[in-house]
């Protein structure tokens, strides 16, 4: 159901951060904290861009395998961005 949502939330034409808000609001147990929203448009804009490796600057006090970076691959796809989306997977 959250995968549904998120991708009417992609296509619902509100701004990119209004529809991640919502979506990590609602589609997330507990929710994302709003600070990750320009983390996760970053992370988006990278991987839209094929630099799925690029690292993203997290925000103060949140870590991923104890770095304050993580990669735009690994930021979508912890928060289930695929909706945002827009370019081909590669395997």
């Amino acid at each position: 159901m959250g995968s549904l949502q998120a991708t009417e939330m992609a296509q619902s034409g509100l701004s990119l951060e209004d529809s991640l808000r919502w979506h990590l609001q609602v589609n997330h147990y507990p929710p994302v904290p709003e600070e990750m929203i320009p983390v996760c448009v970053e992370a988006i804009e990278l991987y839209n861009e094929g630099l799925y490796r690029d690292e993203v600057e997290l925000p103060h006090g949140v870590t991923y395998r104890n770095q304050i970076t993580a990669p735009a691959w690994s930021i979508v796809d912890a928060h289930h961005l695929d909706p945002w989306i827009t370019i081909e997977q590669e395997y």
